[in-house]
C-alpha cells in the first residue's frame, strides 16, 4: 500500500493499492497519513468489533462500507456506512435520489484512547475517501441521539450541516436498544432477537428520544436540492443529557 502524498508528510493523502483497477489507475483503499488513516477492511472484520466494542452491540446489515481507523499501526475504530433503514426515504429529502446516490453512516466506534478530536477527523477522513472511491454518492447523512449526550459536535466539527430534528421511539431490554420499527414492522420480526423483543415487550422500557439529522453534500448543487431547511446548530442544553452507554466514548454517536 502506498500513499498519493508523500509518507511521512504534514498534509493527508490517497491510500493507495497499487493494483490497477480497470481504467488503469491504482485502487484508492483510503485516506490519511502514515499515522492516522481510515481504510478498507474486510465486512467480517468491521463486524466483529461494532459486535463487540459498540453500545448496541448490533451490525446494520446493510452496511457495504467498511472503514478502520488506524492510528499509529493500529486499528482504533470502525466507521460503517450504507443504505438507511428505509432506504427509499432519501428521495424525499433530495429528489431524485436513487438508493446507491447517498450513504448513512450506520455505525461508528473508537476507542478510548483515540486522541482527542479523532472522531470528527476520522469523518472528515472518511468523506475524502467516499468521494473519490464512490463517486455516485451526492450526499451523506447520520444521527445523532439524546443517548450520548453531545447531539452532533463531531459531525459540526466534519463539515456536516444541521438539517433539524424529530422523535423516535425506541425499546430497552436486558442492555439492548431496538427501535420500535421491529414493533411495527412485520418483516423485521423472523430475527431470534426480534421475536425475544416482541414476546418480552411488557419487560421493555420504552425511550423516547429526540435525534439529530446531519448531512453532509458532496457538491453545492445537491444540497440546493434539499427539501429541509438547514437550522443553526443545536446546544447541548437544548436536550437531555443521558448516561452514556458502556463502551460508547465521547463523541462516539452513530
Amino acid at each position: 500500500m502506498t500513499y498519493e502524498s508523500t509518507p511521512g508528510a504534514k498534509s493527508p493523502g490517497y491510500l493507495l493499492s497499487g493494483q490497477s483497477v480497470l481504467i488503469g489507475a491504482p485502487g484508492v483503499t483510503g485516506f490519511g497519513t502514515d499515522v492516522f488513516d481510515v481504510r478498507e477492511i474486510e465486512r467480517d472484520l468491521a463486524n466483529e468489533i461494532i459486535t463487540r466494542e459498540h453500545y448496541s452491540h448490533k451490525i446494520v446489515n446493510t452496511s457495504y462500507v467498511h472503514l478502520g481507523l488506524v492510528i499509529e499501526g493500529e486499528l482504533m475504530g470502525v466507521l460503517q456506512f450504507g443504505y438507511a433503514m428505509n432506504p427509499a426515504s432519501g428521495a424525499t429529502i433530495v429528489p431524485g435520489t436513487g438508493n446507491r446516490d447517498y450513504l448513512e453512516l450506520n455505525r461508528m466506534w473508537l476507542d478510548d484512547r483515540a486522541p482527542r478530536n479523532s472522531e470528527s477527523r476520522a469523518i472528515g477522513y472518511a468523506v475524502k475517501f467516499i468521494r473519490r472511491a464512490y463517486p455516485r454518492v451526492r450526499w451523506l447523512q447520520s444521527f445523532a441521539d439524546e443517548r450520548c449526550g453531545l447531539f452532533g459536535t463531531v459531525y459540526q466539527a466534519a463539515g456536516f450541516k444541521f438539517y433539524g430534528e424529530h422523535v423516535s421511539t425506541f425499546w430497552e431490554l436486558d442492555g439492548e436498544v431496538f427501535h420500535n420499527i421491529i414493533m411495527t414492522d412485520t418483516s423485521r420480526r423472523q430475527s431470534v432477537k426480534a421475536r425475544h423483543l416482541i414476546d418480552n415487550r411488557h419487560r421493555a422500557k420504552q425511550l423516547v428520544l429526540r435525534q439529530f439529522r446531519y448531512l453532509r453534500f458532496m457538491q453545492p448543487r445537491f444540497a440546493r436540492r434539499c427539501t429541509l431547511r438547514e437550522q443553526p446548530f443545536p446546544k447541548p442544553d437544548h436536550a437531555t443529557r443521558l448516561e452514556r452507554q458502556p463502551g460508547s466514548p465521547p463523541g462516539s454517536e452513530v
